[in-house]
C-alpha cells in the first residue's frame, strides 16, 4: 500500500481553499489516502523571516486577482472575506481536537471552515463560528469549545507546526508524495504526473 499524502495548509491561504476542494480526489484517482495537516503560517513566517505575499510591492493587487481567477479557473464559489486574512489558530486545534476522535469528521469540518470563509465570507477567526461550523458536521460543541480552553490543544497546535517546519513546509498548500515536496495550487498537473509515472 502506498504512503498517504501529505497536504499542509492553513485555513487563511486561498490557495490552500482550492487544492482542498481537490486534493482527495486527486489522491484517491491513484490510489492514495491524503494526511491533512493544518498549521499556520505566521509560524513560519517566525521561522523564516518572510511576510504576507499581499504586504509585498507590487505582488498585492496582482494576487486578489489571482485569487478570483484560479478560483473561477477551478470552478469553486469565491469571495474576498473581510478582514482577510485572520488567524487561525482556533480552527486548526479544533481540527486536531477532531481529528482525535474521528478523521473522518475532521476533514469535513476542514473543508466547511474553508468554505465558511471563502465562499460565505465568515469571520473563521471566531471562536463561536469555528464552534458553529463543527457542531454542524457532528461535533459535541460544548465538549469542542471546553477542550479549546485548555493547554493541552494548544500545545498540540504548536507542536504540528514545529513538526511542519522541520519537514520543510514553508507556504499553503504544501503537497509531500512520497517525500517529493510540491508549493502550490498550480503543482497539481505536477502531482498528477509524479502519481502517474513516479519521479520525473
Amino acid at each position: 500500500m502506498a504512503e498517504p499524502i501529505d497536504f499542509y495548509f492553513d485555513f487563511s491561504s486561498p490557495y490552500g481553499y482550492f487544492m482542498a476542494e481537490k486534493i482527495d480526489a486527486l489522491a484517491a484517482a491513484h490510489g492514495r489516502s491524503v494526511r491533512w495537516r493544518p498549521f499556520l503560517l505566521g509560524a513560519v513566517y517566525k521561522h523564516t523571516g518572510s511576510r504576507l505575499m499581499l504586504d509585498a510591492p507590487l505582488k498585492g493587487p496582482y494576487v486578489f486577482r489571482d485569487f478570483e481567477r484560479t478560483a473561477a479557473f477551478y470552478g469553486l464559489p469565491w469571495v474576498v472575506p473581510q478582514p482577510f486574512p485572520v488567524g487561525t489558530q482556533v480552527a486548526a486545534r479544533a481540527f486536531y481536537w477532531l481529528l482525535d476522535q474521528d478523521e473522518a469528521m475532521a476533514r469535513r469540518f476542514a473543508l466547511d471552515i474553508y468554505r465558511a470563509y471563502f465562499a460565505q465570507g465568515r469571520d473563521i477567526s471566531q471562536e463561536a463560528v469555528v464552534a458553529d461550523v463543527a457542531a454542524a458536521v457532528g461535533a459535541d460543541r460544548a465538549a469542542l469549545v471546553e477542550a479549546l480552553a485548555g493547554e493541552a490543544i494548544r500545545n498540540r497546535l504548536k507542536d504540528e507546526c514545529a513538526r511542519a517546519i522541520d519537514k520543510g513546509v514553508f507556504g499553503s498548500p504544501y503537497v509531500i508524495v512520497d517525500g517529493e515536496a510540491f508549493w502550490g495550487v498550480d503543482r497539481i498537473p505536477q502531482i498528477e504526473r509524479w502519481l502517474e509515472t513516479g519521479r520525473f
